[in-house]
């Protein structure tokens, strides 16, 4: 009767503790509405975030005309510093030219007047000699072409001193009219050059505002760019965050299914010891029912390990009934089954062949460091526990699992 109520006890605190939320704090609503947030937040960073990426291509695509703009330019500038460099030496190339002009000029002109002061003095040897008729003509001559072209006076003038006369003035009229043609060539080509500097300067101005601006679109890519990666990683972030939220959702999913499936093993569990106890009251108490060996199942072996439960622990025991310790209680149900395993818990982790948890079936046996127990499924346990709980119920999972033994089938 003791072991009844120790066995309805024990349903009734799993009962209650499975059919304690949670978390009192968090549920399934609560995680909704904080994903639902979580999803607008996180498509309004998304939005701003493409809104960043399409104004980053613009600034970059703007930029790109504009560097085509500079090389442009850059070529252009090229050009006129080449035509100012070219048009300074066709301005110095002149200016030698005019100073090799009036240096001929100046010999022309020297000539013309040693050959004018030879003449003087031959017109003067004429009039010395009587001939007054020079005197008049010198008087009144406009110039000494028109007095050599005078065909009476020609005659008395020395052949070769006319001739050379009008080559030297020939020649410095020549050389005046050469001079003042490369000067004029010279003043074109100051104004060509004023213009082409007047060129260059505008080039270099209108260059220093185009880097400019484009510096000015360098620092705007980079604060776009910066954004971006703001942006990006609140994305990265919010996800995060929407996984957690949907993990903690299929958390409490597990829990609420864990929960279902204790609730149902602690009941299944409570019917059977009450069962048993009404077996073994009606049969005076003392030895519990053993099912056939033959043809038995793993549900079969840990049903009938249920019926120990409020039994004593017992270190080195092996006694379903005066007590047992882990591995002996482990040991001693397979034996009702003709089963012969090891007597240490360490050796029973070598027992049978190892399955894995989410295939583990009730009589399994689930080894720990140290200790083992009995699989009822559903991720619940019967095992002799220590000297204060004896032989009692438990979850699967309260210590971590080394491995999964399965003995039968």
């Amino acid at each position: 009767m003791r072991k009844g109520l120790a066995g309805l006890l024990i349903f009734i605190s799993v009962f209650m503790l499975a059919g304690q939320p949670l978390s009192a704090a968090r549920t399934r609503e609560d995680i909704a509405r904080d994903r639902d947030r979580a999803k607008q937040e996180q498509q309004n960073t998304q939005k701003q975030y493409d809104e960043a990426q399409g104004k980053l291509g613009d600034l970059e695509a703007e930029q790109e005309a504009l560097q085509e703009e500079i090389e442009a330019l850059d070529a252009s500038l090229v050009e006129v510093i080449a035509s100012v460099s070219l048009q300074e030496d066709l301005i110095a190339q002149t200016r030698e030219a005019i100073q090799e002009a009036q240096e001929e000029y100046d010999e022309a002109k020297e000539r013309e007047e040693a050959q004018y002061a030879s003449m003087k003095k031959r017109i003067r040897y004429l009039y010395e000699k009587g001939e007054s008729n020079y005197v008049e003509f010198l008087t009144k001559s406009t110039s000494w072409s028109e007095m050599i072209n005078q065909a009476g006076y020609v005659e008395k003038l020395h052949e070769y001193d006319a001739k050379m006369l009008l080559r030297y003035i020939a020649l410095k009229e020549e050389v005046a009219l050469k001079k003042e043609q490369l000067e004029e060539q010279e003043s074109e080509l100051d104004a060509q050059l004023f213009e082409l500097e007047e060129e260059k300067a505008a080039m270099e101005e209108m260059m220093a505002e185009k880097k400019d601006l484009s510096a000015d679109y360098d620092n705007q890519i980079a604060r776009v760019r910066q954004e971006a990666a703001v942006y990006k990683a609140q994305i990265k972030q919010q996800n995060a965050a929407l996984a957690a939220l949907q993990e903690e959702e299929n958390a409490i999913i597990r829990a609420e299914e864990e929960r279902r499936k204790a609730e149902e093993a602690a009941r299944k569990a409570a019917e059977n010891q009450s069962s048993e106890n009404k077996t073994a009251t009606s049969s005076g108490g003392g030895l519990k029912t053993v099912p056939p060996a033959t043809g038995s199942t793993g549900a079969d072996i840990a049903k009938y390990a249920c019926q120990f439960v409020g039994n004593p622990y017992v270190a080195g025991g092996t006694s379903l009934t005066a007590g047992a310790d882990c591995s002996g209680f482990v040991m001693a149900v397979y034996k009702q089954y003709g089963y012969s395993l090891p007597r240490s818990s360490t050796a029973q982790r070598s027992a049978g062949r190892e399955v894995s948890y989410d295939q583990a079936q009730p009589g399994d046996i689930i080894c720990y460091s140290g200790h083992v127990a009995i699989y009822l499924g559903g991720g619940r346990i019967v095992h002799a526990s220590t000297a204060k709980t004896g032989i009692k119920y438990g979850y699967a999972n309260y210590r971590p699992i080394l491995t999964i033994r399965r003995i039968v089938g």
